[in-house]
């Protein structure tokens, strides 16, 4: 069972999601307790693999009120668990022009903290407008039907 805590409110707006895969991320105690109360905001944050390793960059846990000295920068990079094939897989897709990795949603999928990324390539100006007239259209049909 998943419980969505967080989304990031841009990816499908600014990139074009080809293909998603589920990390795990190395948190401390405080972090989880202030992820389970949904203090978590993946707005600005991105992932990156760096020396073999995946990670997650900008992604905000706010400081746990109750953990004094064990609270960790919140804004601090975080290390992502994934195989060493899809790590090998997504140097891979990632080198090719445009793509990049992308965060979607953090959730809980049991008691674990996972996060959903995307493989994605980003829009154009034109594209996102196109989006939206779409969407507005679909939104429009909905409302009479």
């Amino acid at each position: 069972m998943k419980k969505i805590i967080a989304k990031n409110p841009t990816a499908y707006h600014n990139y074009t999601i080809n293909e998603t895969l589920e990390a795990g991320i190395v948190l401390s105690g405080t972090e989880i307790k202030s992820i389970r109360a949904g203090k978590v905001n993946l707005k600005d944050s991105y992932a990156s693999i760096k020396n073999g390793e995946a990670y997650i960059y900008g992604m905000h846990v706010s400081h746990y009120e109750h953990g004094n000295i064990f609270n960790k920068n919140p804004l601090r990079n975080r290390k992502l668990l994934l195989h060493k094939t899809e790590i090998i897989k997504l140097i891979g897709l990632t080198k090719q022009k445009g793509f990049t990795l992308v965060p979607i949603k953090i959730y809980f999928n049991g008691k674990y903290v996972k996060l959903e990324l995307g493989l994605g390539k980003g829009k154009k100006l034109y594209d996102k407008r196109q989006d939206l007239a779409k969407k507005d259209a679909e939104m429009k049909i909905k409302k009479y039907i």
